[in-house]
């Protein structure tokens, strides 16, 4: 997963606005507010609540 630093600090949950963090592993932005997780496909993140799994 290729995300840049400074995107990662501007992109924010879609649900509560909290920060994301990047867990490389699993190509995913966990919310480090509200917990949603959301998914990276092709180094593009899908930042839509409707896509987002629980914790």
């Amino acid at each position: 997963m290729k995300i840049d630093d400074w995107l990662l600090e501007i992109l924010a949950c879609p649900a509560c606005k909290a920060p994301l963090r990047a867990d490389s592993e699993a190509e995913e932005l966990a919310c480090t507010g509200c917990g949603l997780i959301y998914p990276v496909r092709d180094d593009i993140p899908v930042l839509l609540v409707d896509e987002a799994r629980k914790p």
